[in-house]
């Protein structure tokens, strides 16, 4: 019995601090995003989606209205993005994005999360080039030509339109994703999306076998442990 709680005891402390990560990302991107958008949900669509996302990962109500009312008063963290890129094991290519109030101290430790591994980090530009930087949109339907039809009478450039197992895909640039959003809003009221994000899309895949599987997992274990990181984008075929 003894063995079996401290079992469990370990295994809730990983979901808290997970829970705890978790939370953190999403409270330091709605605080940014409110910030400079707006706190009203109707007015800024990137921070709609952004709170349905959160309550979709469970983010406590607290927590969110916490970030927005830091974001709607005065003084508060002045937090900037910053985006890293470089070399994973085996040659596989990898974009870090963090929210930072401090970029020295955040450049410092990513760049020692590529040290460590064996990996090497590279300019601005280095291997962003190798990535489709999208607005992608996921939501339940059959009908891709109509949804085709809503985003060209909005005049939106769309990247692709997939359509399987009843769940419709949308790509576009990411500059598109306000006119995409409000577009398919307006062209289907009950819409509830699937997923509504911007991400950095790798244009081709490449494996990883022998050491470096162990040391890439290493490499991403210690990216999700810092606080300033928000997002890790990479091309490697799990």
């Amino acid at each position: 019995m003894g063995r079996a709680y401290q079992n469990r005891k370990e295994s809730m402390a990983k979901t808290s601090d997970a829970n705890a990560k978790l939370y953190s990302k999403f409270s330091r991107e709605i605080y940014v995003t409110a910030k400079s958008g707006g706190a009203e949900p109707d007015s800024n669509l990137a921070l709609r989606g952004l709170l349905d996302r959160a309550k979709k990962e469970q983010v406590p109500a607290h927590v969110i209205a916490k970030a927005l009312d830091k974001a709607t008063g005065s003084g508060g963290e002045d937090f900037f993005p910053a985006r890293y890129e470089g070399f994973g094991p085996g040659g596989c290519t990898v974009i870090v994005e963090c929210l930072t109030d401090n970029p020295n101290r955040t450049f410092g430790d990513v760049r020692l999360c590529f040290t460590k591994t064996k990996c090497k980090i590279g300019t601005q530009g280095s291997v962003s080039h190798m990535f489709d930087h999208c607005a992608i949109f996921v939501f339940s339907g059959d009908d891709e030509e109509a949804v085709l039809e809503a985003l060209m009478e909005a005049d939106v450039d769309v990247t692709d339109i997939e359509c399987e197992d009843g769940k419709i895909s949308v790509f576009t640039p990411n500059t598109e994703y306000a006119a995409a959003k409000t577009a398919l809003m307006n062209a289907f009221s009950d819409i509830d999306f699937d997923v509504d994000e911007i991400q950095f899309l790798a244009q081709n895949m490449t494996s990883i076998a022998g050491d470096d599987v162990a040391m890439f997992e290493k490499f991403l274990d210690m990216l999700n442990d810092l606080d300033d990181v928000q997002n890790v984008y990479h091309n490697v075929e799990m």
